[in-house]
């Protein structure tokens, strides 16, 4: 009977051990990637920090830390919490070019997020930002709405059935 009783009760401290666990995990997500960056911009990424994936968590202290490839240099930058709750920004300045790793650090246990290498090219008159100009963007989906059109007026041609 003695035994039945230690059994039971190890038995039951197995079983409560994961639930005293539960529910310490957050998801964390960022938008815009870091790619196209140059050394000396600033990268303004936007972090989503949420309780199992749903709940949006406030007042944390997310850091973000980037990594040389080359160097093993580490540095951190704090993100700062917006008027939307789980929502937080930070200013990341990747100071030479190169390939480079990043980790977002919720502030909620050991919940992060990493990321690359994302190649950093030289520094560039701009500011550090190689992103296409709107007028760039605009060329190329003029050239893909026209190839799509001269492929869908082809295909409609091969599809007519000829006259007899």
């Amino acid at each position: 009977m003695r035994v039945l009783v230690v059994l039971s009760a190890i038995a039951v401290a197995l079983a409560v051990a994961p639930l005293g666990s539960a529910g310490g995990w957050a998801t964390v997500g960022f938008e815009p990637l870091p790619d196209g960056m140059s050394a000396g911009g600033t990268w303004n990424p936007t972090i989503f920090v949420k309780q199992h994936g749903v709940t949006p968590l406030a007042g944390l202290q997310p850091v973000v830390e980037i990594v040389d490839d080359r160097t093993g240099a580490l540095t951190t930058f704090d993100a700062a919490e917006t008027s939307e709750a789980g929502v937080y920004k930070a200013e990341v300045v990747f100071l030479t070019q190169g390939d480079w790793r990043v980790t977002i650090h919720s502030g909620f246990g050991d919940s992060q997020v990493s990321y690359g290498p994302v190649a950093i090219g030289p520094a560039s008159a701009d500011g550090g930002s190689r992103e296409l100009p709107v007028v760039g963007v605009g060329v190329v989906a003029l050239v893909l709405l026209g190839g799509a059109v001269l492929f869908g007026a082809r295909r409609l041609r091969r599809l007519t059935p000829a006259s007899g």
